[in-house]
């Protein structure tokens, strides 16, 4: 018992089967999404977006912000977790992919709830700073290019408020963080925040073994 189980596709599909709860908006997002180069790879697995919106409604949170938005998925599911007045701010590169995920919003019913932002999340972040949104957010999802992980985590940790959540995607990174012989940018600033965070006395982590690495943060 003190080992983790290895889950394997027959584990996995054991655990969708008993607990993942996806609907038809939701699954129509995932299989168009599965279509796109790279799609599977690139967005959250339905286990991750359920957890994810559980998060939100345990921490009753009315104000989101996540960077990466790709089709959606995940947007998706945090903003039907919101309160009826609650707001989710989304972050992407190109309006191509958020534009995939609009149908589907509109779809579910939480479209207005939902305010997408296009360009570089950096600047984006430091604008929200610059606004004077410091202590904003109750809860900001991490999910952007894994070099800029390190930034992210610095500028994110401003604009969430004290008591309030960073969730940090991929920071296990298919393995490579583990690999040696993996130098490439992206595992050097998923390696570089990990360190960070585990260091970090602002904060209270725990990170889990799902899906491709799930870290919580902790503002203290």
């Amino acid at each position: 018992m003190a080992n983790q189980i290895a889950s394997g596709s027959e584990l996995l599909e054991y655990v969708r089967e008993f607990s993942l709860r996806e609907d038809e908006i939701l699954r129509d997002l995932r299989r168009a999404t599965a279509e796109l180069p790279a799609g599977e790879t690139m967005q959250v697995m339905p286990e991750e977006g359920q957890f994810l919106a559980m998060l939100v409604t345990a921490t009753g949170v009315a104000d989101v912000l996540e960077l990466g938005t790709f089709t959606g998925y995940s947007t998706l599911c945090m903003a039907r977790a919101l309160p009826p007045q609650g707001r989710l701010i989304t972050c992407d590169i190109s309006a191509r992919w958020p534009e995939i995920g609009a149908e589907y919003w509109r779809r579910a019913g939480v479209c207005e709830r939902i305010e997408v932002r296009i360009g570089a999340a950096i600047d984006t972040l430091e604008e929200m700073i610059a606004e004077g949104r410091h202590g904003e957010f109750g809860l900001v999802f991490i999910d952007a290019d894994k070099r800029n992980y390190p930034r992210y985590y610095e500028l994110a940790l401003q604009l969430v408020r004290p008591g309030g959540l960073l969730v940090l995607d991929n920071t296990l990174f298919f393995g490579r963080v583990v690999d040696p012989l993996a130098v490439d940018a992206d595992t050097v600033g998923v390696r570089e925040v990990n360190a960070r965070i585990r260091d970090d006395r602002r904060v209270d982590i725990c990170m889990l073994p799902m899906a491709d690495g799930i870290t919580l943060v902790r503002r203290r």
